[in-house]
């Protein structure tokens, strides 16, 4: 009975706040919500998602290319309809996988339908060289306080990370007025030269089931997947704990891990911790199980976990049932995991009330991880976002640079936790 006393509280506080964040439905106009995934090759494509709107003689058609021509939509060489739409909780959306591009290459692109040509937008694919230095963005956990979430995404377009990692739990309840907010959200991780975020994102319990991320982003129907970044410098995967872990998944994950050994580093995102760093949460037995045997066999280098809304990193970890293990893991800076999170992009936050002997550092504020990955180590710093509006923004490529007003997290072990290759 807890947990409905819960939902029900919960219900209670969105409803006391529709007039806040009322949905009134698809509202007239060019290319609202403006998303961009990687969910194949990020070197050589990307998809576009915005919502349409079907009244009007002509559907919606992307015009893009190489060089900006501005709003002048047949200056474009490229013009291509949409290759899908859906409609899911109010919600209509388009979407448009480009394929065949040039690597690390920018690419503009404009929406047209009947009400006219939207603002000029561009992305970039991403660089197909293992010398490439990439920046990450890592997180989850928006929910229902849109001060942080929006704080935390206009530091997204300030800082430029190549993409967003994010780890579920985009909105409190799964409805349609919270979708549409969090979508108008997302627009504060475009800057105000038209430059979009690509998203790489994992499902949260919050997300009711796995068609929530296929019909908002174009996930595959499992939401469980893995990209090849920078020619191999990243095998980046995205896991799901909000579905079996056991069976398919975890035969598709160690096949992959396999398959892919070459990569000089793998990262994992999904959304439940193994090991919470919050003492209410259940442990993630089933990580646990099946996924930490294959991360050390396979040498994952960092995960990033969600859902407890605090903030933690640990040491290397490797699992372990000797005698002096905590919680099923013991420290092993050599061989060992590093894992982070734990959420705090907009949920409400909770204390950080139960480390483990290989905790590096956790506390209870609203942040996410900023990563960046070569080929001779990893950095992760943690980024707390509540001044996100004095913070100075970035160029492309200065995007490696602290900027000015930036509020890292220094605990006493040091602001910048590095991993060195396996």
């Amino acid at each position: 009975m807890k947990w409905k006393f819960i939902l029900s509280l919960s219900l209670l506080f969105t409803l006391l706040n529709l007039n806040s964040c009322k949905y009134v439905g698809p509202r007239e106009g060019i290319a609202n919500q403006v998303r961009v995934m990687y969910l194949d090759d990020p070197a050589t494509s990307f998809t576009i998602g915005w919502q349409y709107f079907s009244k009007g003689k002509f559907p919606d058609e992307v015009a893009y290319g190489t060089k900006d021509f501005a709003e002048d939509f047949d200056a474009y060489p490229n013009k291509v309809r949409f290759d899908k739409r859906t409609s899911y909780k109010g919600i209509k959306t388009a979407f448009l996988k480009l394929e065949n591009l040039e690597p690390d290459t920018r690419y503009y692109f404009v929406i047209k339908n009947s009400f006219g040509v939207s603002r000029r937008f561009y992305t970039h694919t991403l660089p197909d060289d293992r010398s490439a230095r990439i920046s990450i963005i890592a997180g989850g956990d928006s929910r229902n306080n849109r001060g942080p979430r929006q704080a935390a995404n206009l530091l997204v377009a300030k800082l430029k990370p190549h993409f967003v990692y994010f780890g579920g739990d985009m909105t409190n309840l799964d409805f349609g007025f919270e979708w549409n907010d969090w979508l108008d959200d997302w627009q504060l991780t475009t800057t105000d030269d038209g430059r979009v975020t690509p998203i790489v994102t994992a499902r949260g319990n919050h997300e009711r089931s796995n068609r929530v991320l296929k019909e908002f982003f174009d996930l595959p129907d499992s939401n469980y997947y893995a990209l090849t970044i920078a020619g191999g410098l990243i095998r980046a995967y995205v896991l799901n704990t909000e579905s079996s872990i056991a069976g398919d998944q975890t035969t598709w994950l160690e096949n992959d891990l396999k398959a892919h050994q070459n990569a000089d580093y793998r990262l994992a995102i999904y959304h439940k911790p193994m090991r919470p760093h919050v003492e209410k949460k259940k442990e993630g037995t089933n990580q646990y199980t099946y996924w930490a045997p294959l991360f050390y066999q396979y040498k994952v280098d960092l995960v990033v976990e969600s859902d407890a809304h605090t903030s933690k990193s640990t040491y290397p970890i490797i699992p372990s049932t000797e005698a002096n293990n905590d919680e099923g893991f013991i420290r092993d800076d050599a061989r060992g995991t590093v894992f982070v999170g734990e959420g705090c992009w907009g949920a409400p936050l909770r204390s950080a009330d139960d480390n483990k002997s290989w905790t590096r550092d956790s506390g209870s504020f609203n942040q996410f991880k900023w990563i960046f990955v070569d080929q001779n180590k990893i950095e992760v710093r943690t980024v707390k976002v509540d001044n996100a509006s004095s913070v100075s923004e970035l160029k492309e490529e200065d995007r490696f640079t602290l900027p000015a007003g930036i509020d890292l997290w220094n605990p006493s072990v040091g602001t910048v936790q590095t991993i060195l290759p396996k």
